[in-house]
Order: C-alpha cells, then structure tokens, then sequence
C-alpha cells in the first residue's frame, strides 16, 4: 500500500481502490520485472546481482517518475 494514500486516513472502502489503481498502474512495471528474470532464467541477460540491483533501481525510479504519488515504495 502507498504510504502517501495511506497516511491521510482515507476510509478502508477508498484505501482500498486507490491500492487497486496503483497496482494496475504498475502492471506494466512488474511485467518488465517478470521478463529480466525469465531473460536471465533463459541465460540472455547475464545473471549478476550487481546487474540485477542496476536494473531495479532503474526500473524503480522510472516507475516513480511516471506513476508519482501513486508509485509503490520498496524502500
């Protein structure tokens, strides 16, 4: 659940679809997730933690930049 949608204290009904929507909007984010670690499972993408690091943080920050308020928190 977003932090930022949560700590206004929204009733559960609304704090709900607002986790609903954000989750729909990271679909595209947790695809490109799925398919570097089936690329990496298939040995097309080196399999490295430090690359594996790279390529979520990037991922993240985008997801950030285009979702906002809305973007999922890892941190």
């Amino acid at each position: 659940m977003s932090a930022a949608l949560h700590n206004f204290g929204m009733p559960p009904a609304l704090d709900e679809m607002a986790r609903l929507g954000s989750d729909y909007l990271a679909l595209p984010f947790d695809m490109a997730r799925e398919q570097y670690a089936k690329s990496v499972r298939a040995g097309l993408v080196e399999r490295s933690l430090i690359a594996s690091a790279r390529f979520e943080h990037v991922l993240s920050a985008m997801e950030s930049l285009m979702l906002g308020c809305m973007a999922r928190r890892y941190r």
